[in-house]
């Protein structure tokens, strides 16, 4: 179950590394005319690629804590989770609920900055599980 669990973990790191670095920056790339059918389709085909994802991360998670595992670095990356969770609550889906309404260029700039909290921590969630495997 590790495997599957440091599998998916580094699955969604390549992904919001993605979306930091390329998808989040292109928003200012898109037309207002465009940008409501454009966000709208980036919200929908993420959500279906994340959220089974972030499922299947936090119950092999779940799994792992229940058969025993209880080291450091993987505890230190539990942690991690309600980090992620909060960051995504507080600031980044109610920054996609405005951008729903249209293109604007001050919420882009703030998600693309707040996002980052996502993004180092996924990240650290990743490197705290090949210390486990090390």
């Amino acid at each position: 179950m590790f495997t599957v669990h440091l599998a998916v973990t580094w699955f969604i790191v390549g992904l919001i590394w993605v979306v930091q670095l390329i998808v989040y920056p292109q928003f200012l790339r898109v037309g207002a005319a465009d940008f409501r059918a454009y966000h709208f389709s980036h919200c929908l085909r993420i959500g279906f690629m994340i959220v089974p994802l972030v499922l299947l991360e936090a119950g092999s998670a779940a799994w792992l804590l229940y058969e025993g595992l209880r080291s450091m670095p993987f505890l230190i990356s539990l942690g991690m989770i309600p980090l992620i969770g909060l960051s995504t609550a507080f600031w980044q889906a109610p920054m996609h609920t405005q951008l729903m309404q249209g293109r604007r260029d001050d919420v882009i700039r703030r998600l693309i900055l707040t996002n980052w909290v996502r993004t180092l921590a996924w990240t650290a969630r990743g490197v705290l599980l090949l210390v486990v495997v090390h």
